[in-house]
């Protein structure tokens, strides 16, 4: 992963990627998990993602890892929260009640200073990743939240009409990375508006993994 394109793009203001509302499959299938009111879920590479304000209005708890100070900086600022700021190790965390993101490279963000989870949520952290990681990262998502179940979201698309991030990530990677992990089923899908980026057909597909 390159972290100057992605820190790059948000100092530039490029970020095509973050959505102005909540996320429709989010919204809609996200009770799949069946959590109980004040569950803790994860969001790693969240940004500033309007995804957050749901599920504190839902009554949940959030964590999420973000590699650019920038984005979470307005994460609060557009919340209307003052966080309090600390650096934990290689990371640091913007807390404030039922919020902590943990600012700096995911992969130097450990279970221990995550803290327990009940649930990761992945909208836009498998997709972001080129092909020759997203093992590595599925296998480190799985360990820092305890194997924690997933509620998550990929683009299927020809992935030679666009280079990508976001990637498109077929059925089959899914299964390769979580199958053995978690019972892994595909609960819903739509087509993507207008086409992804504009520029080629895709369906957005939302996955729930849950402990075998």
């Amino acid at each position: 992963m390159d972290a100057g394109f992605w820190h790059q793009r948000w100092q530039d203001n490029v970020i095509g990627f973050h959505q102005g509302e909540v996320n429709a499959l989010l919204a809609e299938h996200f009770d799949a998990l069946s959590l109980a009111e004040g569950s803790r879920v994860f969001l790693p590479l969240c940004g500033k993602t309007r995804d957050i304000a749901w599920f504190l209005a839902q009554g949940y708890r959030v964590a999420g890892s973000e590699l650019s100070a920038l984005a979470v900086e307005q994460l609060f600022a557009e919340l209307g929260v003052e966080p309090e700021k600390s650096d934990i190790g290689a990371v640091t965390r913007y807390r404030a009640p039922d919020i902590d993101i943990f600012t700096g490279d995911m992969f130097e963000l450990d279970g221990h200073q995550l803290g327990p989870v009940d649930a990761a949520y992945d909208r836009a952290a498998l997709v972001a990743l080129p092909e020759d990681m997203r093992g590595t990262y599925a296998a480190h998502l799985t360990a820092i939240t305890d194997q924690a179940p997933q509620f998550l979201i990929c683009f299927e698309y020809d992935q030679t009409c666009m280079a990508g991030p976001p990637f498109s990530v077929p059925a089959a990677e899914v299964h390769g990375h979580y199958d053995g992990r978690y019972d892994v089923s595909q609960i819903a899908g739509k087509d993507v508006a207008g086409g992804l980026k504009g520029k080629c057909a895709a369906t957005e597909i939302a996955w729930v993994l849950k402990v075998t």
